[in-house]
This record gives C-alpha cells, structure tokens and sequence, in this order.
C-alpha cells in the first residue's frame, strides 16, 4: 500500500518536473513587479484554529496555499493544517501521534505538502526530535490529495521533511544509526540533510561542512538549490553555520555576521537569493540577512529600537519578511524591500485586532502569512496579510511607535516557533 501511495504522489511530481526548465525561466521573467506607489496597505485575515487559542501559518505558494500548524481544543497538541480559498481551514492528521506540523514555508504549487509528526512509537533512546515533549518517535511526512505518508529516515530513528520544490524533490534531514559520544543529550544519533526523490525511493545524502557533526536542510528552490545549516550533533540548537548545497551536492559556507553561533539560513528563492539569521559580533544578539552570490551576507538590520531580528521567507522579486524584537521578547512581522525594514504593522488596514508579530513567509504576489495577537481575546492565531492596489486603497489603522508588550504565553508560542522548537534559538535578550 505505502508503495503504490508513493508511486502516486511522485508521478504528480515527476510530470510537473518534465517541464521546469521553461517553468523556472518564465517565473523569474514574469514575477509581478510590486506596484509601491499604488500600495496603500495590507488587509489581513485571521486565519483561525482547530478549536484552541493559537496558530500559525508558516508559508504560502503561489496559488495561495497557507500551510502551518493550528492548536486543537485545550491546547494540548497541534496538527498540521492547510487553509485554501473556498475549502477554509483542512486538518492533515498525524503519523499516529497527538502532534504534527508544517514548520517551514512549502512553495511548490504542484499540491505537495511536506512537514513533522509524532507517531504512536517510544522513541527507544528517549531523544525529542520533534521538541514536543511526548518521548515519540518523529517522522517527516509528505502529503497529497488528503494522504500523509511517511518519510524513510537514514537508518535512525527519527526525521523531518521540510520543504518541496516544483520538480517534486522533498529535502529534510534524518537521522542514520551512528551512535555519536559527542552528541549533546538527549541527542544521540547523528543526522544529516536528505533529499528524497523525485523517484520512487531515490535519496541523496547533503554532508554537512568539514569539521561538522551534522547538517540540516531546510528549503529548496526550482534549481535544486537546497539550504540550511552545519553544526554539532545537538537537539534541538540552531547550527553554527549557514550553508547551501548546490545541485551537484557541493556544500558552500555562506559566512557570518561576525558571529560564530547560531547561523542559519531560512529561505532561497529562484534567483538563488538566501535569507535566515546570524549572530554579530561576541554572539549576543543576531540579526536577519540576505545573501547573494555577488555581495555576500549582508546585515538587514532591525526595526528602530529592536535588539535582534530573522528572516523567514523571499519571494522572486526579493521581498523579505520575519520578525524584529526588542530584548524582553517583543517581536513585530517586519517587510524589508529595496534596503528598507518596515514594520508591517504600519501597513495594516483598520479593522482588525491582530497584531502582526513575525512574518513567515511571502509569496510572488507578495501575499504574506505568520503569527499574530490579537489584542481583543489575548489569542495568538495564524494571519494572512493581502497587499491592496490599485483602486483597494485603504486607511492604515496601526503606527510603528504602538509597539506591543506581549504576555508570556504569547512568547512561549514565538520560542516554540520557527528557530525556536526544533532550532531552539537563544530567547531574545539572552546571553
């Protein structure tokens, strides 16, 4: 059954890959050009929950596809969760367990869905590489057409899918059956970056960076380009270093803000564009980058006051999103353009209560999707933010200055979040 179900997944995947080489061409010659002087602001929606109190969408394709993660009754566990326009919110299920999730932006629009669940199985050297705390085994899945089926791991135990790209080829990282003395508990396999398919049962191993444990990779683009991180065998911790993998498999560094931790990157687009976060200097704060093949890692900065900031998602015509936080963890969704950080709140439109705390991702139409709170019930649900033009204008309800001081359990969820669950990223302000 699970081949015949993977054969069927991967043929949708091998027909739209016959034709990516036109595919990738076209999109980057007929990406919508931003129209800056006719945009009057963003209207954003509350994406909802599965019943609890928090959500989050973590990406967004170009057929608009929301993909994330929504709280069900009691916040107790979290699924997988696809919002599509006229089916509203869709649960994915699980591999058996009570959680699942799409940690990180999904842009094929071929219908692929890639994320992480526990299953029902112990995890038999009680390691948490999901980072939910069920002392569960936890597998990448790859769903389409209403099936979720479960990833093959390197030998170990435990694996995550991260993303997939329009030729069908799914990247992760899994663990392989070597017992690592220098693995930091409770980690004790290593695991290396993985790409599976587009071929039934094809994998290729991505090695980490010379002198490193472990790699981890966490994005593709059309090229075959696959992005993500080198380091120690630790779990969860983000890696020392931010690198991307060419399509041969040669691995690059792509350096560092000046600092030696807590480097990686997030997201790549078409262009081979690079996005994530890395610390400066004495690695006491970190801020977001871009990286180009031309200029290097270039420092983006952080909105007016802010102590730290990471960049989540890039679209083909290099519109940045993520978040900017002051020190006591107070993060707001940020759109960095032409060398310009703005905080996204400042585009919103009146009538919503959300307050816009890290943008996730952003698509070509540059339709932007994250976690928000709402300062009406104290929620913390998923929103989409739509770019008005043309004759849509609209009144900007918030300012820059109405920064908001979050509850705690508001910033609980953004540690549990991107670069916070299974990359658990030094809570902002700390040492």
């Amino acid at each position: 059954m699970k081949s015949t179900l993977l054969n069927s997944v991967w043929a949708v995947s091998l027909l739209a890959g016959l034709t990516m080489p036109v595919r990738v061409v076209a999109q980057e010659q007929s990406a919508p050009q931003r129209q800056k002087a006719e945009q009057a602001g963003y209207a954003v929606i509350d994406l909802g929950t599965l019943g609890g109190t928090a959500s989050y969408a973590s990406g967004i394709n170009d057929e608009s596809w929301v993909v994330g993660e929504a709280n069900l009754s009691g916040d107790q566990s979290g699924h997988a969760v696809l919002w599509r326009k006229g089916s509203g919110m869709i649960d994915l299920g699980t591999l058996g367990g009570p959680n699942s999730a799409v940690y990180w932006p999904v842009k094929d629009d071929i219908g692929l869905i890639t994320g992480v669940s526990d299953t029902s199985d112990t995890d038999p050297l009680g390691e948490d590489f999901c980072a939910y705390g069920t002392g569960l085994t936890c597998r990448g899945f790859l769903w389409h057409d209403g099936k979720m089926i479960e990833l093959p791991t390197l030998g170990g135990n435990n694996g995550q899918a991260t993303a997939v790209n329009n030729r069908g080829q799914v990247v992760g990282y899994a663990e392989n059956s070597a017992q690592d003395p220098n693995c930091v508990a409770p980690q004790v396999l290593d695991y290396e970056a993985v790409i599976w398919g587009p071929k039934l049962d094809e994998k290729h191993k991505l090695p980490p960076l010379a002198g490193d444990a472990v790699s981890q990779v966490l994005a593709i683009n059309d090229r075959g380009q696959a992005i993500g991180g080198s380091g120690i065998c630790q779990s969860p911790a983000p890696p020392a270093h931010a690198v991307l993998w060419e399509e041969d498999g040669s691995v690059i560094n792509l350096g560092t803000l000046g600092g030696a931790l807590n480097n990686n990157a997030f997201a790549i687009n078409n262009r081979s564009e690079v996005v994530g976060s890395s610390d400066l200097s004495g690695d006491a704060t970190g801020h977001a980058f871009l990286w180009t093949k031309d200029k290097g890692m270039q420092d983006l900065g952080t909105l007016s006051g802010d102590f730290s900031s990471e960049a989540f998602g890039i679209n083909q015509e290099g519109q940045v999103t993520g978040q900017s936080c002051d020190q006591n963890g107070n993060c707001r969704a940020f759109l960095w353009q032409d060398g310009v950080m703005t905080d996204l709140n400042s585009l919103v439109c009146q009538g919503t209560s959300l307050y816009l705390l890290s943008g996730y991702d952003i698509n070509d139409q540059g339709e932007i999707v994250g976690i928000g709170f709402d300062q009406n019930t104290g929620d913390a649900p998923a929103f989409g933010a739509i770019p008005t033009r043309g004759g849509s204008h609209c009144n900007i309800g918030l300012s820059v200055a109405q920064k908001r001081a979050l509850p705690e359990n508001v910033h609980d969820r953004l540690r549990q979040r991107k670069g916070f669950g299974r990359f658990a990223v030094r809570p902002m302000g700390a040492q």
